[in-house]
């Protein structure tokens, strides 16, 4: 977890009062995560998007060098 000092201006810090009373958050960091969140899903969903983990690739016994070859070419 990052731990940050940040400084709101009073509607600012309104804001994110209003955000952790309607959404019954017990403090300000939850709200902060949340409207922080909430503004990413909508305004950078392809940076959001988890990265894909390769697949596994499949292993298939060979009995020689040619045999393994003729499966690469596949």
């Amino acid at each position: 977890m990052v731990q940050n000092i940040i400084k709101l201006s009073e509607r600012e810090n309104r804001i994110v009062n209003v955000v952790k009373a309607k959404y019954g958050m017990k403090n300000k960091n939850q709200a902060l995560g949340f409207i922080v969140q909430t503004y990413a899903k909508q305004h950078l969903p392809e940076m959001m998007q988890p990265l894909e983990k390769p697949g596994r690739v499949s292993e298939k016994k060979v009995s020689n060098i040619e045999e393994m070859k003729k499966e690469l070419r596949e």
